[in-house]
Formats: C-alpha cells, structure tokens, sequence
C-alpha cells in the first residue's frame, strides 16, 4: 500500500480514518476539500484543483481522503489500494452532528450549521452514488479493494497486521 484513496459517504469518517492510516503508515496525507475549497468557502477553480490533484497523483505515495465523484475513477486508476468506508445511514449522520462546531484539519473553515442540501445529500448517496462507486470498484478489480462495514472494522483494520 503506497497509493491508497479513502472514500465513503459523507459523514463516515473518511478524513479520520486518514489520519489513522497516515499515523500508522507515515504515507502523506491529502485531503480533497483543502485542494478544493478556499476558506470562504468558495471553490477554486476546476483548472486549479485538477492541477492540485495531478500534482499529488504524480507522488510516490499518498493517502487521498474524499470523494468528488468527478475525479474518482482518475484516483482509483492511479491507486494500488481503496479503502470504501461503507457504513449505515444513521452513522453517518451522526458523524456530520459530531464534528459540527469543531476545528478540522480536513476543512478550511469550521462548520457551524446544518446545511439541508447536505443532508438530504448523505441521506439519497446509498441510492445516487454508491451505485456508481461499486460500478468502478468492480471495474478496476485488480486494486487491493477494502470494504468496511462499520467503525468496529475500522480499528480491527487499523490496528491489524495488514498495513
């Protein structure tokens, strides 16, 4: 594993588990929201973030947290290893509940609100978008493909002995 993308529905924890990973591992971490979003939170322009990503993709090793289903079978193509954190409903928006308010270093701002658009977001991805990430999953089988479940998963992963 050197070149590892971690997605999932927002929510999930996909940053955390990142920086775990990035703990354990010592392979750079990168998350898309801070090559995506300034701290007004306006985006940069697309021109710039494909820059920005290009850039990193061209690495030896990177750990990319985030899903932007734009560029994401450009990352799975140019990963040895995905890790899909493919959890509950309900656990994902306790997720987006518990890091209101806090300072992240995944985030150039702090999100202080509830944003409906968001939420109704995370609540349709089961039926919008994860179709169409495991269309890609099983289009680029030969990856070492990581799917978990739950966060138990997650630790018993992260504290195993396969990193």
């Amino acid at each position: 594993m050197k070149k590892i993308i971690v997605i999932g529905c927002p929510g999930s924890g996909k940053s955390t588990f990142a920086r775990a990973l990035n703990h354990k591992t010592v392979i750079p971490l990168v998350h898309l929201d801070m090559l995506f979003w300034n701290a007004d939170k306006t985006a940069v322009e697309r021109s710039i973030f494909l820059e920005r990503l290009v850039a990193v993709l061209e690495k030896d090793e990177w750990i990319i947290d985030g899903n932007y289903a734009s560029t994401m079978e450009q990352r799975i193509a140019a990963c040895d290893t995905v890790i899909f954190l493919d959890y509950p409903l309900d656990v994902c928006l306790d997720g987006i509940k518990e890091r209101r308010g806090k300072p992240r270093s995944d985030m150039p701002w702090i999100e202080t609100e509830e944003d409906a658009e968001f939420i109704e977001f995370i609540k349709s991805y089961d039926e919008q978008q994860k179709p169409k990430v495991l269309e890609l999953l099983k289009k680029y089988g030969d990856k070492n493909i990581i799917i978990l479940k739950s966060r138990e998963q997650a630790d018993a992963f992260l504290n195993g002995e396969n990193l």
